[in-house]
């Protein structure tokens, strides 16, 4: 009895795949490609979700378009390509390399080690006095404290 529990509740926190019966085609092998492209694919609404398992409605736009485009003959980049057009590079969960993407992904490590070296030079150049030894007469003071 205690293992059909399991199981029900297993089945309960199970993910909720967001690929609805009317949108799957029927050629499985453009089904299969609809589903990894849509895995690389970005929900504009959850982040960092993929639009194969997100409910928003715009990634149910999405993968109907990703249908249409396969359907309509497009290889696979030329689909990603169409989405990325007229999404923008957002879409990708995966970023296309760039020198824009190479400077948003350096420019944090850059201004921290410019702000090292400045701190450090700041540091090293800061005048550094020496310490001044007792007046006589502070010394005088001292020993008779001292002395009790």
């Amino acid at each position: 009895m205690t293992w059909r529990i399991l199981i029900t509740l297993l089945m309960l926190v199970t993910p909720v795949w967001a690929v609805e019966p009317d949108e799957i085609l029927p050629d499985p092998a453009l089904e299969s490609r609809a589903r990894e492209i849509s895995k690389e694919l970005r929900c504009l609404v959850c982040r960092n979700e993929n639009i194969d398992s997100s409910n928003a409605g715009i990634a149910k736009d999405l993968r109907l378009l990703v249908r249409e485009r396969l359907v309509a003959g497009d290889e696979d980049s030329e689909v990603v390509d169409f989405i990325v057009d007229r999404y923008g590079e957002f879409v990708l969960l995966k970023p296309r390399f760039s020198l824009a993407n190479l400077l948003l992904w350096a420019i944090g490590p850059i201004a921290l080690l410019i702000g090292g070296l400045v701190a450090f030079g700041f540091v090293r150049r800061r005048p550094t006095a020496a310490p001044e030894g007792l007046s006589e007469a502070e010394q005088n003071r001292l020993d008779e404290l001292l002395k009790g």
